[in-house]
């Protein structure tokens, strides 16, 4: 169902239609995988009730990631425990705030990878998230629940976080659109933090239209001054099948980039991976440090492996990782004096199984994720469609929010890839 088909319906269908779509698309052990908290019938028909129908996004049914804090349900970031460190749910936070005065309705909250500590959407609490096509294989993370959602039809948009590449490695996986802002965004300052130096607020929607809709919604749109000018970075590592499908698909949009500058852009985002790793365990473990030990034994031991990896960093090592940040930072600065766009695959392979998700595949994930990230920039993913029938995805990554580009972008894709 589209926004205009939710529209037209009256709060008590809309509300049935929620919950008979999350107990008909998606089987007891995956609502528990995908849905943390859902309305309950009655308060949603009020929600509904209350929307603001003249507004861009008037009755339209959203999701949050549960990092998100709204009025009621706590906030448990797909652990067992936040609420007893971090109590919330007493008032909205900003993302919510911004959702409802654009009218949508919170519908409910999905699950996450732990902490969002993770791109491959597994949660040894909840269970992992399975692509709602293609049972067996990852929808991404750690934005899993919100993709999922998406992806299943349960609700036509879908909040998320981006650090690095949690909005566009689900979006590519499950065949949607993605869009992140930038770090320490109004929408982001009060989520519950992985790296504040990385993190970012998004969304999923299922079409360009609907991307571009929530885009005017929350964002806003830049002047039309000239059409916009990138070019397609082929990055290494991608499966035979993306390589063919992303260099089809951004053909749409731009030429290949020329030697002499592919060159220039690998060489300067060459060390992204390292310095991504070294900064985000960094900036985790000061978020977790006040209760990590005392819950030590609740904590996947995945992710606690993953916070612990502070104590084997050297100052060396944080130096050399600030230095990658400000050396990144200053190419694409370079990069955007010419271009006002680039393009990159989004993800290196189609939905991986369990089996696949390896830590060779995290950090073949991340090295084509992790330059925007250290750009702190934003992004929007297109989905690209693969023999399979599973997909893949384009980065389309800019200066700023509002520009021109990513308008321009989505009306190329408003026609499937086939």
């Amino acid at each position: 169902m589209t926004f205009r088909d939710w529209q037209q319906l009256t709060p008590e269908q809309a509300a049935h239609e929620v919950h008979t779509r999350a107990r008909a698309t998606l089987s007891i052990a995956q609502q528990r995988a995908v849905i943390a908290w859902i309305c309950p019938p009655e308060e949603l028909v009020s929600r509904f009730r209350a929307a603001r129908r003249d507004a861009p996004l008037g009755g339209v049914p959203f999701f949050a990631k549960d990092l998100f804090d709204f009025a009621g349900p706590p906030t448990f970031a797909g652990s067992t425990f936040l609420p007893e460190v971090r109590p919330a749910g007493v008032s909205d936070g900003a993302f919510a705030r911004g959702l409802h005065a654009a009218g949508a309705v919170f519908a409910g909250k999905t699950q996450l990878h732990e902490f969002a500590y993770g791109v491959t959407g597994e949660n040894s609490h909840y269970g992992d998230c399975e692509h709602p096509r293609f049972p067996g294989h990852t929808t991404g993370g750690s934005s899993s629940g919100s993709a999922a959602a998406v992806a299943a039809g349960l609700v036509p948009l879908a909040l998320g976080t981006d650090t690095g590449g949690s909005v566009r490695v689900p979006a590519a996986f499950c065949g949607l659109f993605g869009f992140r802002l930038t770090p320490r965004d109004a929408l982001i300052a009060d989520a519950v933090a992985l790296a504040p130096t990385f993190d970012t607020a998004g969304w999923f929607t299922g079409t360009a239209g609907e991307m571009r809709a929530t885009l005017q919604a929350l964002v806003g749109e830049g002047p039309d001054e000239h059409t916009p000018q990138g070019c397609y970075l082929e990055m290494p590592g991608l499966d035979p099948e993306v390589t063919v499908a992303c260099r089809s698909a951004a053909a749409r949009l731009a030429p290949a980039a020329r030697s002499d500058l592919a060159a220039e852009l690998h060489d300067g985002f060459a060390p992204t991976l390292t310095a991504y790793h070294t900064i985000v365990a960094r900036e985790a473990w000061e978020f977790h440090r006040g209760w990590a030990n005392r819950f030590r034994e609740r904590y996947d031991p995945v992710v606690w492996d993953r916070l612990n990896r502070v104590h084997a960093i050297t100052p060396a090592q944080i130096a050399a990782a600030q230095l990658t940040l400000t050396s990144v930072r200053a190419v694409w600065a370079a990069y955007f004096r010419s271009h006002d766009f680039l393009v990159l695959a989004a993800s290196p392979t189609p939905a991986p199984t369990k089996a696949q998700c390896t830590l060779e595949m995290r950090n073949r994930i991340l090295t084509l994720t992790a330059p925007a990230s250290l750009g702190g920039l934003p992004v929007l993913t297109v989905p690209v469609p693969l023999p399979s029938g599973l997909t893949t995805g384009l980065q389309i990554i800019v200066r700023e929010p509002r520009s021109h580009a990513v308008r321009w972008a989505l009306q190329h894709f408003e026609t499937p890839l086939s």
